[in-house]
């Protein structure tokens, strides 16, 4: 089993400082709300989004500090997310990172209240922690954030994959669905990573770009797989419920093996997109073999 390198692990556990410092503690009031919210963000998770900023960033040998206010607003992003794509209306959902959900803990009110309070403070946290980062760019990687959730993004995402319950998707349609629901963000948290750099070289970019489009795709169609093949206690969720709710998947349209074929040449392409950027591009392929075989 694959297993995330040193440098990577500590990238983890910088965005996990990163991120309980930012959060309001459970106790200032309205404690309820602000307990609910360190709940949804604090309680696990592999921070694939932060560690993409990081590896990014350290591709154009960018001091951390200049990184750390991307990397948590892309996690509170995807974690206000989370919140909401479990509740009742959305996926409905009762597990998630091996423990119960938010609304679950916390009532569909206050989960709802949660995830917009995240998706608030991550653009409070963004705008406030890259003060020694230039105006405009600055204005540009709010906007890069902004439009990953919404309806050209996250939020767009959601709205094919509700529309997409119960009906027969073709690989092209499917494809659509998760470059806005997971891809998205995804791609924004390589593109802030490249920002906060200071990267402004158009060809590097456009590597940057397919490897996160890649990427991106390949943690999905893993996630599709985990889904029919992995167990509750690794994966931290209950496992063939899309198949159960009749969601279009990569196995349920192509076959697993075939979605296996779909995963490595996603991995491969990733890989190669990066042959420009030399050995500073090692955290970032390290990633990507880590998205195509993770366990959970």
């Amino acid at each position: 089993m694959i297993e995330l390198t040193a440098e990577l692990l500590a990238w983890s556990a910088r965005a996990d400082d990163v991120l309980a410092r930012a959060l309001p503690p459970a106790t200032q009031p309205p404690v309820d709300l602000h307990a609910a919210m360190r709940y949804a963000v604090l309680g696990g998770g592999k921070r694939m989004r932060p560690l993409l900023v990081y590896a990014t960033g350290a591709t154009f040998a960018a001091d951390p500090t200049l990184l750390d206010a991307a990397a948590a607003a892309v996690e509170i992003i995807h974690a206000y997310s989370l919140v909401h794509d479990d509740l009742p209306a959305m996926d409905d959902d009762d597990l998630r990172r091996g423990r119960p959900t938010c609304h679950v803990v916390y009532g569909d009110a206050m989960a709802i209240l949660a995830g917009d309070a995240l998706q608030a403070l991550a653009f409070e946290v963004l705008a406030e922690g890259t003060v020694a980062i230039d105006a405009p760019t600055r204005v540009q990687m709010l906007r890069v954030l902004a439009a990953a959730c919404g309806s050209h993004g996250m939020a767009g995402g959601q709205a094919f994959d509700l529309a997409a319950v119960g009906q027969i998707l073709d690989a092209g349609e499917l494809e659509r669905m998760h470059v806005h629901k997971t891809g998205a963000l995804i791609r924004a948290s390589v593109r802030l990573g490249a920002l906060a750099a200071g990267c402004r070289e158009t060809a590097k970019l456009g590597s940057l770009e397919r490897y996160a489009h890649c990427v991106g795709l390949a943690f999905q169609v893993r996630d599709d797989i985990l889904d029919i093949e992995g167990d509750a206690a690794r994966i931290g969720k209950t496992p063939g419920k899309d198949v159960v709710d009749g969601k279009p998947t990569y196995p349920a349209i192509l076959g697993l093996d075939a979605s296996r074929k779909v995963l490595a040449e996603l991995t491969t392409e990733a890989l190669d997109s990066l042959a420009g950027l030399g050995n500073a591009a090692r955290p970032l392929r390290d990633l990507a073999r880590f998205i195509a075989e993770r366990e959970s």
